[in-house]
């Protein structure tokens, strides 16, 4: 796109797109914590020999960060309530990629 536009109407265009993505994203991404949380209650599986598994572990870590990333999201957007720490998109983002490479680890 930037290549067949000026650098102005660049801008117009880009910031034109993200109006309606910053409206369409959020939302989306309570749906999908959502529909995480009842999945893991429907995989997580017994808890056998008096420990969890490899598996189970790795799952519970990626529901803490992903229910962390939820309640901040539904914060945010819902009840318009900014986050007091970690107030950049650096965090969430770090955290979301944890929890791609813990989905990479969790069949090894």
């Amino acid at each position: 796109m930037n290549q067949n536009l000026s650098e102005d109407e660049h801008k117009k265009a880009r910031e034109a797109i993200m109006v309606h993505v910053r409206k369409v994203v959020p939302y989306a991404l309570m749906v999908a914590v959502a529909s995480g949380l009842y999945l893991i209650s429907q995989i997580f599986g017994k808890i056998e020999g008096g420990s969890l598994s490899h598996f189970q572990t790795l799952l519970a870590i990626k529901a803490f960060l992903g229910s962390w990333l939820g309640l901040r999201g539904i914060n945010q957007k819902l009840f318009k309530i900014n986050p007091w720490v970690f107030k950049s998109h650096f965090f969430p983002f770090s955290l979301v990629v944890i929890i791609i490479l813990l989905s990479q680890f969790m069949y090894v």
